[in-house]
């Protein structure tokens, strides 16, 4: 006897296919069609905290940049809180920090940008304290499904020995996927993280 599916099937997936910028961050395509458009920029000039410059690149399995992805940062402010009312810790609230992004990669170098300030430790759900992390969602054409992934820093190092998320990646090289590395830069401090999508280095994508 067959037994009958009591769900809907799924959908089929579809791309973000060549108009993704249009959509998503039409000044990068060169379109004004928004009163205030999407921006690499998440800290004010009144943000607290340390500034930083996020700079990396998406690469497909051959290395080669994907010069026309899409990424967006969701974070933390320095105090380890989100700006959002699901977030209800009695930690500060930092009025000039929106804690969202959304940064096109270059058309010509395949890097995006973002320009923020290391968050601080937020709670998992079970209260263990967290490393300073970024959570990053990369969307592009011949992708189906938006990847999400995370970004931790190098000079966090006991943090992240310590960190839930990480240690649930059984093996140990992979977790060196996520880990951008600090550069001292005349401009400032610099965290420089590339995200393989394919690979021997593949990146550590989360099913979320």
């Amino acid at each position: 006897m067959v037994q009958p599916l009591n769900y809907l099937s799924e959908t089929t997936s579809q791309t973000a296919g060549p108009y993704v910028h249009i959509g998503l961050a039409p000044a990068a395509a060169g379109f004004d069609i928004f009163e205030k458009n999407f921006s690499h920029v998440v800290a004010g000039p009144q943000t607290r905290g340390t500034r930083l410059r996020i700079e990396g690149r998406v690469l497909d399995g051959t290395g080669t940049p994907v010069r026309d992805v899409l990424v967006e940062s969701w974070q933390a402010n320095s105090e380890g809180r989100f700006n959002h009312p699901d977030d209800t810790q009695t930690k500060a609230l930092d009025p000039d920090f929106r804690g969202w992004g959304r940064s096109c990669s270059d058309f010509d170098t395949g890097v995006f940008v973002f320009d923020s300030i290391k968050p601080g430790s937020v709670p998992w759900r079970d209260g263990r304290p967290q490393a300073p992390h970024i959570s990053l969602w990369i969307v592009a054409r011949g992708i189906n499904i938006g990847l999400n992934t995370r970004l931790y820093f190098s000079d966090e190092e006991a943090a992240n020995a310590s960190d839930p998320v990480l240690r649930l990646i059984e093996q140990e090289v992979r977790r060196k996927t996520l880990i951008a590395e600090r550069q001292e830069t005349p401009d400032g401090i610099v965290y420089r993280f590339d995200i393989h999508l394919q690979g021997d280095r593949e990146t550590v994508f989360f099913d979320i």
